[in-house]
């Protein structure tokens, strides 16, 4: 029974000269419940009225320009409308006028043992090298095993995509045949949901790995709940109370984390950890090709004066000889190679996570030596003739041009 018919049925009982005892035996409610209601001026309570029609006016638009935020809804009314409703009157309000819709029954996808993957990428705030930044955490999980991994990115292009895509696939040691995705201008070239235009290399790149991207439909982000979960898991599980070195470091101990915690660890929803029940779905994944996709990009560059190369604002030697010459450089996600007329001339590592930075490998750019100036004709005469003319030489001269004429040194006492 509702509390109005309860009020009612106490209210009944009681003019019908039932004890007290015996009410709250029937209606199964406790003594001082029903001595409560008896209490009360009124014993059955009437529905609050609903708002009237210039209120509800204002709540129309008050509630368009606070956003739906009741708290903000209560200041505007007090500062425009001098309303002042109770918080609780304010939100009973919202619900009679029908402005707020209700939530919808979510609903529950089911996959079948190597049906599909899911892929994101999320920002994420941390500390790397004792510098705040915040980094780009892909992430990709089997939908039927909810097996995961993530890496770590200073930036998420498609250089850094098909990166990302070729070392999940290695850590499952297989695909799907398909990977959901949202709809990201790094994977699309235009459109979205069903009519996502997919970018030519990207889409290559996938074929090659076996699988085929698909976007889900614009503002439903639960189609890929399986990958958007675990995003709040790694902030709250992984990254509290952790330190970083660099992005190399960081991502070691990422991958540590996905072997020893977040695939060890038995998923209610599952019944077993998600490394048992990618056992199972193993046998059914596409097997990697023998000869996998490289990941690079390719720049053609001029050796500016001081003898660097720019890739992504940071610099690179290069030999001394190739100073003004155009050479041919290949970014990978660990190393810079610079080619010089299809030879390679420079190998550094990449330089990840800092900006303006510069390599230089020994042996590129040789300090040249200077030949200390000799001495003048009028100097030389000068000189060995008496220790005050050599004192007066060497006032005149640097202390190296007096060790090129004399071998040594004047000493303090001349």
């Amino acid at each position: 029974m509702t509390p109005i018919d309860i009020r009612a049925s106490v209210l009944t009982l009681h003019q019908q000269s039932t004890g007290l005892r015996e009410i709250s035996r029937v209606l199964h409610l406790s003594r001082n419940t029903v001595r409560g209601i008896l209490r009360e001026p009124q014993g059955v309570q009437t529905p609050a009225h609903p708002v009237n029609e210039v209120t509800q006016q204002q709540l129309t638009e008050v509630y368009a320009r606070a956003k739906g935020n009741a708290v903000r809804m209560a200041q505007i009314l007090a500062d425009e409308y001098k309303l002042h409703p109770p918080y609780s009157t304010l939100t009973r309000w919202v619900r009679q006028a029908e402005l707020r819709q209700p939530p919808k029954r979510s609903g529950e996808y089911h996959f079948e043992p190597g049906q599909e993957m899911q892929h994101d990428t999320s920002p994420h705030k941390m500390e790397v090298a004792g510098k705040s930044i915040t980094a780009q955490c892909a992430g990709l999980t089997l939908a039927y095993s909810r097996r995961l991994f993530i890496w770590y990115y200073p930036r998420f292009t498609r250089f850094e995509a098909k990166d990302f895509l070729l070392r999940a696939a290695q850590f499952m040691d297989g695909t799907c045949p398909l990977c959901v995705i949202d709809n990201t201008s790094v994977i699309l070239a235009g459109g979205a949901g069903p009519d996502a235009v997919f970018a030519p290399e990207m889409a290559a790149f996938a074929r090659a790995l076996g699988f085929k991207f698909m976007a889900h439909r614009v503002n439903d982000p639960d189609r890929k709940a399986r990958i958007e979960r675990p995003f709040a898991w790694v902030e709250d599980n992984f990254l509290p109370g952790r330190s970083f070195s660099s992005f190399d470091d960081l991502n070691a101990q990422a991958l540590k984390w996905c072997v020893e915690v977040a695939n060890a660890k038995p998923k209610r929803s599952l019944g077993m950890a998600p490394e048992v029940a990618y056992v199972m779905e193993k046998p059914y994944l596409t097997s990697l090709s023998i000869v996998l996709p490289a990941v690079y990009e390719v720049f053609e560059r001029v050796v500016d004066l001081y003898g660097f190369v720019s890739v992504d604002t940071n610099r690179y030697s290069t030999p001394e000889r190739l100073v003004s010459k155009t050479v041919t450089v290949y970014k990978h996600y660990a190393s810079i190679e610079i080619h010089y007329k299809r030879t390679l001339v420079a190998s550094h590592p990449r330089l990840l996570g800092v900006r303006d930075a510069r390599s230089t490998l020994p042996g590129h750019h040789t300090i040249p030596k200077r030949t200390p100036r000799q001495p003048s004709l009028q100097a030389q005469l000068l000189c060995g003739q008496s220790p005050v003319l050599d004192a007066y030489v060497y006032s005149a001269h640097q202390a190296p041009q007096w060790a090129w004429y004399t071998g040594t040194e004047p000493t303090a006492t001349d």
